[in-house]
């Protein structure tokens, strides 16, 4: 039996929160908040017209933006609802409800693997406890030779910046770089948020 990830923990004991999620976005976009700053980090280590996955993708935010800047992207989220969102609000994407512990997108049909893979808005920190390393090796199955996957997540959420290179090495990665911002800013040891490029 699948173990349940952490936001589906959270959501059994607050029904509503997906809901308030996706609404939360699409108010701040509709105000004209700045949303992309992921997007950007990532389209800058990319090559015109790259394929990206969307590794939690929630209602489409990142995936959304970096369809628009040219990329195929294929995401993946374990809430239905957040996927229908992105569906709604980013139809140019290609969006799939399933555990990234069981990530298969080959038996989904969509067989060709991605250039980057991008885990924004803790998504880390949103799995079910102990899966870490499965998610992380399975993301890495889907990445073409060289390719990197991108996780940025805050501190205090239940999952130590330190676990990150222990899992990365047990699943077959390593961490290339950090930083303390998805605009790049150094990684310092007092940092509250981890944006580590791993490959």
């Amino acid at each position: 039996m699948r173990q349940p990830t952490r936001w589906e923990q959270i959501g059994r004991q607050n029904p509503d929160r997906s809901t308030w999620y996706v609404e939360r976005f699409r108010t701040m976009a509709a105000e004209g908040a700045d949303l992309a700053g992921e997007a950007r980090t990532v389209d800058a280590m990319l090559p015109r017209g790259a394929r990206v996955l969307d590794a939690g993708c929630g209602p489409g935010r990142v995936g959304g933006e970096l369809v628009r800047r040219g990329h195929t992207v294929v995401g993946v989220d374990v809430d239905p609802v957040l996927v229908e969102a992105a569906r709604a609000d980013h139809p140019g994407g290609d969006w799939h409800v399933g555990d990234l512990a069981e990530l298969d997108l080959p038996a989904t049909g969509v067989t060709e693997k991605f250039d980057v893979a991008v885990m924004a808005g803790n998504v880390l920190t949103f799995v079910a406890p102990g899966t870490e390393v499965e998610v992380l090796r399975r993301i890495h199955a889907h990445l073409v030779p060289g390719g990197r996957l991108v996780v940025g997540f805050g501190a205090g959420r239940g999952y130590a910046f330190e676990s990150l290179d222990d899992d990365a090495r047990a699943a077959g990665l390593r961490v290339q770089q950090r930083f303390s911002t998805w605009d790049l800013r150094p990684f310092e040891p007092d940092a509250d948020f981890l944006v580590a490029v791993l490959g």
